[in-house]
């Protein structure tokens, strides 16, 4: 396998040379590797400092890279965020050139060649990493019982989450996806969902520190616990979001069976449901702040592009979906206004408005849709006068 050596970070690394002539260059190797996840690197190396950080008083912290391919991520969590890592694959040649990468750094690193569910099953660590192409929901059991401080995820089956493929979306999560404006987000709640029913069977609770969906994946990153109280209290930020189909409202409604009208409450029009999804806060602001300061201080290739990511995140508004506003000027027929014009006008009534990084023509605000319609009207009047 010819290889050429790339830098991410603070980190070279021998990576397969890719076929740029390929319909899919990164998978036109023996190991998979992709260049563009770069910036997913640079912010799970700032997540992993930012965890080192509250962790301080320990000395040693055990990360599993549990499907490492390329072993780029394991490798960078290693070098730079000084973790004790261990770098898993089933491909023999990817075990081979994570060896020739582990001992070119130097690195006091564990290179396995195990099944991913067979080695989590067996060892235990403190952090778990599960980025595989396709659906995480076959790795995610055994991970609850191997991880104890964190658990990090990638999700690559977008369109099953975000109810583009719906039957596909119910077989693989237990959960009713829903393909609407704002699918990106209930994607990344179903996702979480289902990891949070996984770890309550043991538990364990699993909380959001930061999740991003970006380009064609989710990520996220949990906070692990142990105890059956704490478990039960994270289940109960599961349930359901109602939307109705006609005029867009939709509202939220805890627990997982609840007894609900399936008739909007504006407009009497058929609402449809998403979930069991996860209804609490997708950050934590502390964690945050941390990532953030990590990724302004060190050394990354996507540094601005990151930061920005993690900074709407943690600005964004702690309510469930959003509203493409685009998309309701268009129903109104009113003419464009700028975003931030809209956000001042909900602000002035008396409601809560913010960016989010999940759309950048979209806002997050605890108005319902009748009311961001009359505020978009009036704006698109005052505009035109």
């Amino acid at each position: 396998m010819r290889t050429m050596l790339v830098v991410e970070g603070q980190t070279p690394v021998l990576v397969p040379q890719l076929d740029a002539s390929a319909s899919y260059p990164p998978s036109s190797a023996a190991v998979f590797y992709n260049p563009t996840m770069e910036f997913s690197r640079d912010i799970n190396v700032a997540c992993t400092q930012t965890l080192a950080d509250s962790l301080s008083k320990r000395s040693i912290i055990t990360y599993l890279d549990a499907l490492s391919a390329s072993g780029i991520r394991g490798l960078r969590i290693a070098n730079e965020a000084h973790l004790e890592v261990t770098l898993n694959d089933y491909n023999k040649v990817a075990y081979q050139l994570i060896k020739r990468n582990v001992k070119r750094l130097q690195l006091n690193s564990c290179v396995k060649h195990s099944d991913a569910n067979a080695l989590m099953s067996e060892e235990r660590f403190d952090v778990v990493d599960i980025d595989p192409f396709g659906s995480p929901v076959p790795f995610v059991d055994a991970a609850c019982r191997s991880t104890s401080k964190m658990l990090c995820v990638t999700a690559t089956d977008t369109a099953p989450l975000s109810g583009a493929h719906f039957n596909a979306g119910v077989r693989r999560y237990s959960a009713l996806p829903l393909n609407t404006e704002y699918h990106a987000e209930t994607g990344i709640r179903i996702l979480i969902g289902k990891i949070v029913r996984e770890f309550v069977k043991y538990d364990k609770s699993a909380v959001p520190m930061l999740a991003h969906a970006t380009e064609h994946y989710y990520r996220v990153y949990l906070r692990i616990e142990r105890g059956a109280r704490i478990a039960d209290e994270c289940l109960s930020s599961l349930g359901f979001v109602f939307h109705c189909i006609k005029c867009g409202h939709r509202y939220v409604a805890p627990g997982l069976a609840p007894w609900q009208r399936c008739e909007c409450v504006l407009c009497a029009a058929e609402s449809v449901i998403a979930g069991p999804l996860w209804l609490g806060p997708l950050y934590d602001q502390s964690f945050c702040k941390g990532v953030l300061n990590n990724l302004e201080n060190g050394v990354f290739g996507t540094k601005q592009q990151a930061s920005k990511t993690v900074e709407l995140c943690l600005n964004e508004l702690d309510v469930v979906t959003f509203f493409d506003y685009h998309k309701l000027l268009k129903e109104l027929k009113c003419p464009p206004i700028p975003i931030e014009t809209l956000m001042s006008g909900l602000r002035n009534i008396g409601y809560q408005a913010s960016r989010t990084h999940f759309s950048g023509t979209s806002v997050k605000t605890d108005a319902n849709v009748a009311t961001l319609k009359d505020v978009l009207r009036d704006l698109s009047c005052a505009t035109k006068k």
